[in-house]
């Protein structure tokens, strides 16, 4: 059973039968929003990218994006860039895998990010989501949707975590930021470590 997230809110990875999930699959999907002019409404080719921080405590340690599709450790695995969406109602347009049993000890938490690489706001995206999946099985876990639009051209949507007990945890961030790569969303993602 899906778990529809609200900003800021947490939900441990635990299996209900209280087994640790082992890889799981961020999965991001987004369409452009239709533009009314002169002659009718027109949708614009939109290019968002999926990231995935790795940080040890709060230091950055590595990074997969679509320039470097898989982690040093091979643990996060990037399945390829999507330059224009269009699933958005509830498929991936693009997916980052996580082998949560082979993240290095080190790796305390793994923050997803989304920006505009083509620059335009998230007021001309609709029907944006982020999402978690049982790799194993494809059962979505927890779900949050990214709605409101805005000025701004990236967002730091997620982030999974080492909890005290060993497990893992999920937490749905939604911060804006001003980013075309996840580079230039750094300063504002600190605050969420």
């Amino acid at each position: 059973m899906s778990v529809n997230l609200a900003k800021g809110q947490s939900v441990s990875l635990q299996k209900s039968s209280g087994e640790s999930l082992t890889v799981v699959r961020m999965g991001l999907g987004w369409r452009a929003a239709p533009k009314r002019g002169l002659f009718g409404s027109r949708t614009r080719q939109i290019d968002l990218d999926a990231s995935a921080l790795l940080y040890a405590e709060k230091t950055p340690s590595d990074v997969v994006f679509f320039q470097h599709l898989e982690s040093n450790d091979g643990s996060v695995r990037h399945t390829g860039d999507n330059l224009v969406g269009g699933s958005g109602a509830g498929d991936d347009d693009e997916s980052i895998l996580v082998d949560l049993a082979h993240v290095p000890v080190h790796i305390t938490q793994v923050v997803f990010t989304v920006s505009s690489y083509t620059g335009q706001t998230f007021a001309e995206v609709q029907n944006a989501h982020c999402r978690l999946v049982d790799e194993s099985n494809g059962q979505e876990l927890a779900r949050y949707e990214l709605a409101g639009g805005g000025p701004h051209t990236g967002q730091i949507m997620a982030k999974v975590f080492r909890e005290e007990s060993g497990g893992w945890g999920m937490q749905a961030i939604g911060a804006p930021a001003r980013a075309r790569t996840f580079q230039d969303m750094l300063p504002a993602i600190d605050p969420f470590l």
